[in-house]
């Protein structure tokens, strides 16, 4: 494994956060008067004087390393790699160190495929899921049906269209859990040439938006439909909220992205993640963000089932077989 000498280990303590972020994060450097800074992040650290403080949690440091550790919540070692990258520094490897294994990323364990997916079809129809969104996402593998469990799986994939993520819902039952080795970054999307992102809570949302796209005779595929890992709950703080993962992926993956339509749950939680959303984006990132809450129900598969007449009690609790 490489070698981190005392010396190297020294230079990378004496890197302030303000230097540091002028080099390598100059986007999260907020000017605020004369010498002071914060970051567009977390508006209450400070930074002055070659030192920085997070007064909302009560301490602070000098170092850009401290602040990768204690803030950003690496390891000293990742927070020691950067901060070498930074300044060009290469670690060497000592003929006397032993070598280790490389710690690899965890890897993605999708459940076994079903030889059919009968039942998955006939569940997403229940749910009032459009029959050619259907067959589009089964052929480009975003969607299939497991075994030997005949559960749903939703698959997100990266850029390059490889599977990184996999939610799992089951059929006839309260089951909902993620693929072992999961990446939160990448969950179930259909990417589009668009400067604009329509966020939804589920996969089944989004495709309950394209269905109505498609029953009002208006393009689903316009633009970028894209779910949260999971349900997104804010800091009481909206200052102190964390951004979502697969957002900022998103963004950097394709960074042409000037609007996101806010398509989440028309309840209060929805709402309070909505504003909370709204205010990143736009402070953060510039980014324009409206709410498009469904016209009636709690999510856009509730409103697609009322459209349809679809009682929402059979379709949440299908249970044909094969």
């Amino acid at each position: 494994m490489p070698y981190y000498s005392p010396d190297m280990i020294m230079k990378a303590r004496e890197l302030d956060l303000l230097t540091y972020l002028q080099l390598y994060e100059p986007d999260e450097l907020v000017h605020i008067t004369g010498t002071t800074y914060c970051t567009r992040t977390h508006d209450s650290l400070k930074i002055s004087n070659g030192k920085w403080n997070w007064f909302s949690h009560g301490f602070g440091g000098k170092s850009a390393l401290d602040y990768l550790i204690q803030v950003n919540g690496m390891t000293f070692v990742q927070a020691l790699e950067r901060v070498l990258e930074v300044l060009s520094i290469s670690p060497t490897t000592p003929t006397n160190t032993p070598k280790m294994p490389v710690q690899k990323d965890k890897t993605l364990l999708l459940p076994a495929v079903n030889e059919n997916t009968n039942r998955g079809i006939r569940y997403l129809k229940s749910r009032g899921i459009d029959e050619e969104l259907i067959a589009l996402c089964i052929s480009t593998g975003r969607f299939y049906e497991s075994y030997p469990y005949h559960s749903a799986v939703f698959v997100g994939m990266d850029k390059n269209l490889v599977p990184r993520y996999a939610s799992i819902r089951g059929i006839g039952n309260s089951f909902i859990g993620e693929a072992e080795g999961s990446d939160k970054r990448y969950s179930f999307s259909i990417p589009h040439e668009s400067d604009t992102v329509c966020l939804f809570e589920s996969a089944i949302d989004l495709l309950s938006f394209a269905t109505l796209l498609k029953m009002s005779n208006r393009p689903w595929n316009e633009h970028h439909l894209v779910s949260l890992a999971g349900v997104y709950r804010p800091a009481k703080e909206l200052k102190e909220s964390s951004f979502p993962l697969v957002l900022k992926q998103y963004f950097a993956d394709y960074p042409g992205i000037r609007n996101v339509q806010l398509c989440l749950d028309n309840d209060a939680t929805g709402k309070y993640c909505a504003a909370a959303l709204s205010e990143m984006l736009t402070n953060r990132y510039g980014i324009r963000a409206v709410n498009r809450f469904p016209p009636q129900g709690k999510d856009y598969n509730d409103y697609l089932c009322d459209r349809l007449e679809l009682p929402r009690t059979v379709r949440k609790l299908f249970t044909q077989t094969r």
